[in-house]
């Protein structure tokens, strides 16, 4: 039951993920192609990251789901292109859906090849962030992990709670969903109440302030 749960949160996660960089390339103005190449470093470039670094099979060389998943991504993108890609609202939202998704993706898969908790969590994080850093790049934006935006610091708070749910004996499903919740919490507040992280500045004396 739990390998089925976490199948179905990985392709949420994929066509979550998938959608926001198809969204991003076509306000862009790619044409399908682009956008599906964009969609899918968006949706397997954290997960390919992050198996590198476990030292595991690459996910998404052992099954062609995912490049289906992305195929129908875009074909969702072009049939509900005015939904879709009307506002940054909806990229927002599946966003950071598909961080929340892939951060608990990443936690569980690092836990279940032994890692100490504290590197699942690392792995979380890039597992989310990484694909969204690639897909910035590929449309020549400077990538949100970067920026002082609530980002990769979403994913980190996320990893915590599933390490307090943990140590709290709350089984491994309500960790993963309080995780995915509180990813998603606040990726959208940050952007609802524009909440950031202080910018490091140099002066021309290069002394750093904020």
């Amino acid at each position: 039951m739990d390998s089925t749960f976490l199948f179905i949160i990985e392709v949420l996660g994929t066509i979550a993920f998938a959608i926001s960089g198809i969204r991003l390339s076509a306000a862009r103005h790619f044409d399908w192609f682009g956008a599906y190449v964009v969609g899918l470093i968006t949706a397997i470039g954290g997960g390919t990251l992050r198996d590198v670094l476990l030292d595991i099979p690459v996910f998404w060389m052992q099954t062609p789901m995912y490049l289906a998943v992305t195929g129908i991504s875009l074909l969702v993108v072009i049939l509900f292109k005015r939904a879709l890609v009307g506002g940054m609202r909806t990229l927002f939202l599946f966003d950071a859906i598909g961080l929340a998704l892939f951060v608990v993706i990443g936690i569980q898969k690092s836990l279940a090849c032994g890692y100490p908790m504290w590197v699942a969590i690392v792995m979380g994080v890039i597992t989310g962030s990484f694909g969204g850093v690639v897909r910035d790049i590929l449309i020549n934006e400077m990538p949100l992990f970067f920026r002082k935006d609530i980002y990769a610091t979403a994913c980190l708070c996320g990893g915590m709670v599933y390490w307090l749910a943990d140590i709290a004996g709350f089984s491994p499903v309500v960790q993963q969903i309080a995780c995915a919740v509180v990813v998603i919490g606040l990726r959208m507040l940050a952007v609802h109440y524009n909440w950031s992280l202080p910018i490091l500045k140099v002066d021309n004396d290069d002394e750093f302030r904020e």
